[in-house]
């Protein structure tokens, strides 16, 4: 819009500023005929308009994500409870900026739905879901405080001044007024958020609250960041999305290294996207759409995107034999299908100018849901070992180093087990952040700088396994 209200003001003040310009180069040029006087002041003034709307333009960063997916009926909302209702989420930002916008999804929705209004504040308090009042804002949607938002489809809400620090909690209220026809979320979010019938989206804290884990309808946040500002996306499954963290604690790995890299001056200006969800795989839906499904709407689509990790695979390999063992054929076809499944997720991210790091699988020996057996470890040893090899991944991340046993190298660390032998406990949520070298994301020059430098890379030639590259990501 402010684009457009620009070339607007710039047709009709152009024939103005072509006289006052033309009497100067008169002076300037004596010798130049007026027709070519005309057609370089008119070039300069394109010139200049051009360069002014480039300098106006916003550079956004995506600064927070959620994957969606089809609630499963234990995870889902009864109909009653979104009609004529306040829905009030917590999200947790990993970059700051002047503006926001906030991305509503009804993906798995089956008919259009209305938002009749949503608001966005500062979390006053976190155990209640208390808002700073004097913070809460409309958004709007083409001008307008409500949006209807078609079935499978997600709506962008107009930039709002409303300053926000990496790291900070936003809270994003909504009332639906009609009962949504089929819900879109993400059950993982192990952040509360809060119910309670009515229009309530101005209320600091709403009376008598339902709580519920999840998120619902909402899956982005888009900052107005320097414009040296770059976002990673971490694609995973339960893993990544934090099975075993604390609930409204942020201690997943992604979260630890968003903190990491604001804790550093060279890599503030780095945002991180948790695109992880609960029981993913690589080949086949299961808690929400597959990988390679799911990719170009988790990866290639959000803001300012330069490098995907990918932890993906474990899933696929413990439901094979989950039952009983299969014969080595089916393995082996399996084993061929992930590393497929890999080719297709570099390729499709270098078709968009994002660096692809390969994330190794962790040990899970000793799985209570999957009790896998000496051949599935065998596979994930293969499926590692293409990982680390030259020529794959732009980059190796080698969690399964990081994160085993060296007694028992088919086993996580007792120390970062949660107890389950599959997920990490949030000390070992640290230990994978920790893991992350965070030169990969050292910009050219200092967030402070006056003129700062984008650094274009060619995709790096990959080098012997462990090798890290100098801002991978910039």
């Amino acid at each position: 819009m402010n684009k457009r209200i620009g070339v607007l003001h710039y047709r009709s003040t152009a024939r103005t500023r072509l006289r006052s310009i033309l009497p100067a180069m008169k002076d300037s040029f004596p010798k130049m005929g007026m027709q070519t006087k005309t057609s370089l002041a008119a070039g300069l003034l394109l010139l200049f308009a051009g360069a002014g709307t480039a300098c106006a333009q916003t550079h956004w960063v995506g600064s927070w994500t959620a994957a969606q997916q089809l609630p499963e009926p234990q995870n889902s909302l009864a109909a009653d409870d979104l009609r004529d209702a306040t829905l009030r989420q917590v999200v947790h930002l990993s970059l700051g900026g002047t503006e926001l916008r906030v991305h509503l999804s009804n993906r798995f929705g089956s008919a259009p739905l209305h938002f009749a209004s949503v608001h966005i504040a500062r979390l006053a308090s976190s155990p209640s879901g208390a808002i700073d009042v004097s913070t809460d804002k409309t958004l709007t949607f083409s001008g307008r405080p409500d949006a209807t938002v078609p079935a499978g489809a997600e709506y962008v809400s107009d930039p709002a001044a409303f300053p926000v620090v990496a790291l900070s909690d936003l809270a994003i209220t909504i009332h639906f007024d009609v009962a949504p026809s089929g819900q879109t979320g993400h059950p993982g979010s192990r952040a509360t958020s809060y119910l309670a019938h009515g229009d309530l989206v101005s209320t600091a804290q709403l009376p008598e609250p339902k709580k519920i884990e999840h998120w619902y309808f909402i899956s982005g946040v888009d900052v107005a960041a320097l414009p040296q500002a770059v976002a990673v996306v971490t694609l995973g499954d339960s893993i990544t999305d934090g099975h075993g963290s604390t609930t409204d604690g942020n201690n997943r790995w992604p979260d630890l290294l968003a903190k990491r890299l604001q804790a550093d001056p060279a890599t503030r200006t780095v945002a991180v996207l948790n695109a992880g969800i609960g029981g993913n795989r690589l080949l086949l839906d299961g808690l929400g759409p597959n990988a390679l499904a799911r990719f170009d709407r988790d990866v290639i689509a959000p803001a300012s995107i330069r490098c995907v990790i990918v932890l993906e695979g474990v899933n696929d390999l413990g439901m094979l034999a989950r039952e009983s063992d299969v014969a080595s054929a089916a393995h082996e076809a399996l084993v061929r299908s992930i590393l497929s499944a890999y080719e297709q997720i570099v390729t499709r991210a270098h078709a968009h100018g994002i660096q692809a790091i390969g994330a190794t699988i962790l040990p899970f020996t000793g799985s209570l849901f999957y009790h896998p057996g000496p051949a599935t470890e065998a596979d994930r040893r293969a499926i590692n070992q293409w990982i680390r090899a030259p020529g794959h991944f732009d980059v190796l991340l080698d969690f399964d180093k990081v994160m085993r046993n060296p007694e028992h190298p088919g086993s996580l660390l007792p120390a970062f087990d949660s107890g389950d032998h599959l997920h990490p406990s949030p000390a070992g949520y640290a230990a994978m952040a920790e893991a992350v070298p965070l030169s990969w994301f050292t910009s050219v020059s200092s967030p402070a700088d006056s003129a700062p430098q984008q650094r274009q890379l060619p995709f790096p030639p990959r080098a012997a396994p462990g090798a890290q590259f100098e801002a991978l990501c910039r």
